[in-house]
């Protein structure tokens, strides 16, 4: 389950470019798999600056916790307000409305970078 139209980090995170050019990430359907049932989820503030690579959050299942790692450099702009309430919406819908965070590119060739569907595959497929 990688939809093509996403792009991905090898830390199992994808990324979906806005209609506003902004970048909405959350974690793969691998990941949240691995992980189990989701707790809790904690998210970068909106206006925090955040940096490809580094850990902006921490999602917290049964099983353990777990760092969120940005996949782009940029400005958080939203972080998802279902997460409070009903984090396990990541277990049920990764792709979709368990989303975590839109994100102001600072540098959008950053896209560019990220692994395709078939590269991600490639590398979980390896793991």
């Amino acid at each position: 389950m990688t939809p093509d139209e996403l792009s991905y980090t090898s830390d199992h995170e994808w990324v979906r470019l806005t209609e506003s050019g902004n970048a909405l990430f959350g974690i793969t359907h691998y990941a949240q798999e691995a992980l189990g049932d989701i707790v809790y989820v904690s998210l970068p503030a909106v206006g925090e600056s955040i940096t490809a690579g580094q850990a902006c959050g921490e999602i917290e299942s049964t099983k353990s916790v777990s760092d969120i790692f940005a996949p782009v450099d940029g400005e958080v702009v939203a972080v998802n307000p279902t997460l409070d309430s009903t984090p396990e919406i990541v277990n049920s819908a990764p792709y979709t409305d368990g989303w975590l965070v839109e994100v102001e590119l600072a540098n959008p060739v950053q896209i560019d970078s990220l692994l395709s569907s078939g590269e991600y595959l490639a590398l979980i497929e390896k793991a």
